[in-house]
């Protein structure tokens, strides 16, 4: 299949790190955060992070947008399914994000809620239709990738009429995500392995701040190759002294990105608005809210919801997993108590959660003497 087997060759992915390792200067040492989390889950899948020098070191990034919504949020959420008799739409990640005190939308739905997993925002649409004595929630979640699909489901409300049908809207934006891990000690990071789904939405434009400040920028794919490149190119950039935006996935996405998407998204969630991210606190401007023009869709509005902030779980280390301070098998929880069958973080559930790769693939699962240790790299 084109641009996938090739971006997964073995032979090229062993030249490419003998190229990475030639590179590497005597002395120095090259830390990359990878944004991503489809990038972190191509990382532990392959063996990535075995096949690098020592001299360079990846860290995790915020970009699981199920690990960074709050806890506060996943509450309202399950109290709007439970206390206001809707039907809640959500994508399959959501369902099993724990709360407070452990509950979920799937948990709730068990309780009686009527809570049903989605694939688009279309089938939430339908649902409306299919139900028009029911009012229907879509719990919009996501980065910039999957707010378009958000943006249009609006539109088509609006047009269609739909008086039974809002949504909850927690869009978030990466770059203030990317800004608040940098301010908070992230110079010590020389490199961004910046996102390619949300960077086909919004362009590589908006990184030029972080090159600005001194980071390297490579956008990248999600196929090894394309993760081993963009290593190779960060390490040129701070071998130059020259930070600056690179495109490693043009197969995908251009400079401005998707001119349409964007537009929808300033049409019906033009309000930028603060938002509390796990770990990263309130972040100013960092969320995308439903605008006026279609405020009769706004969940928040239809039945007057408030937020109310909630503490993490006691002993999770998420937060500090999506700031890049901790690897996941550093927390005391992973693999013991908190596995993707009983999760206790968020990040142990996506399928873009840090905790999940690393269980996921077997690299860092607790052994019986109770330390973790890592698989060898896939070949």
């Amino acid at each position: 299949m084109r641009f996938m087997h090739e971006f997964r060759d073995g032979e090229l992915g062993r030249g490419i790190c003998t190229t990475i390792a030639e590179a590497c200067r005597p002395g120095r040492n090259y830390v990359f955060m990878e944004v991503c989390g489809g990038h972190t889950h191509t990382i532990a899948r392959y063996g990535l992070e075995a096949l690098l020098p020592a001299q360079v070191r990846l860290v995790h990034g915020p970009g699981c947008p199920v690990c960074v919504l709050p806890t506060g949020r996943i509450d309202g959420a399950i109290a709007l399914a439970r206390d206001q008799g809707v039907i809640l739409c959500t994508y399959g990640d959501m369902m099993r994000v724990p709360g407070s005190h452990r509950t979920s939308l799937i948990q709730a739905k068990a309780a009686g809620a009527d809570v049903r997993m989605v694939l688009s925002t279309l089938r939430a649409l339908e649902i409306a239709k299919e139900n028009p004595d029911r009012q229907v929630v879509f719990l919009g979640i996501g980065f910039e990738t999957t707010s378009p699909a958000t943006a249009i489901a609006l539109k088509m409300a609006r047009r269609e009429a739909l008086a039974n049908f809002s949504v909850l809207c927690d869009h978030v934006l990466t770059p203030p995500a990317i800004q608040a891990v940098l301010g908070e000690g992230g110079e010590a990071l020389q490199g961004l392995i910046a996102p390619g789904h949300v960077s086909a939405v919004i362009g590589t434009r908006p990184y030029q701040a972080f090159a600005d400040r001194g980071q390297a920028v490579y956008v990248a794919g999600f196929e090894p190759l394309d993760i081993l490149q963009a290593v190779l190119m960060l390490i040129r950039q701070v071998n130059e002294g020259r930070p600056r935006v690179e495109n490693g996935y043009a197969r995908a996405l251009t400079e401005d990105g998707n001119l349409r998407a964007q537009a929808a998204i300033a049409e019906t969630m033009p309000d930028l608005r603060s938002f509390e991210w796990r770990g990263l606190g309130v972040l100013p401007q960092s969320a995308l809210q439903i605008g006026e023009a279609f405020a009769d869709f706004d969940a928040e509005r239809r039945f007057a919801l408030t937020y109310a902030p909630a503490p993490d779980a006691k002993s999770c280390a998420c937060a500090d997993v999506i700031r890049g301070r901790r690897r996941p098998e550093e927390c005391k929880l992973f693999g013991s108590v908190c596995t993707p069958d009983d999760p206790i973080g968020s990040c142990m559930v996506s399928n873009e959660g840090a905790c999940a790769a690393h269980w996921r693939y077997g690299r860092h699962r607790p052994q019986r003497g109770g330390e973790a240790s890592a698989a060898p790299a896939a070949a």
